[in-house]
């Protein structure tokens, strides 16, 4: 079963998919939003329509000393307007620290400006986030 996974932000949602055997993250597309949480909750449904998921992953950006402060509580919110508007799949919170950044620094290991290339950032944050995930469950 497919696991689509959400990097969320404030004007972007990178997003992540797992192969069907549920062994690799693949970076998929990112949405672009801002003032209209309606666009995003509908691409999300086709896309989980399409690709047949059960399970959605949303990134969960705690604070480095695990605290909760205010992009995980906006993250909480896009979680329950999730669970609300989506009813026959699971939406599971997942720790996200570091992701961005290491989203960043595979980039410019590999020669890409990150600053021009932050769909491809949100992306990728959404794959690493999601084979994390994955490898945690093997």
């Amino acid at each position: 079963m497919r696991i689509l996974c959400l990097d969320y932000g404030d004007a972007r949602i990178g997003v992540a998919v797992s192969d069907p055997l549920g062994m690799t993250a693949q970076m998929l597309e990112t949405i672009k939003w801002r003032n209209d949480i309606n666009k995003p909750i509908q691409r999300i449904k086709e896309l989980v329509g399409s690709l047949g998921c059960k399970t959605i992953l949303v990134g969960l950006p705690r604070n480095m000393d695990g605290s909760v402060g205010p992009r995980e509580l906006k993250t909480r919110d896009f979680i329950k307007l999730l669970q609300d508007s989506i009813s026959d799949v699971d939406v599971i919170p997942y720790d996200e620290r570091l992701t961005t950044v290491m989203a960043q620094r595979a980039m410019h290991d590999m020669g890409i400006n990150a600053k021009n290339q932050k769909n491809r950032i949100d992306q990728m944050a959404a794959a690493f986030i999601l084979q994390d995930y994955l490898d945690s469950v093997k």
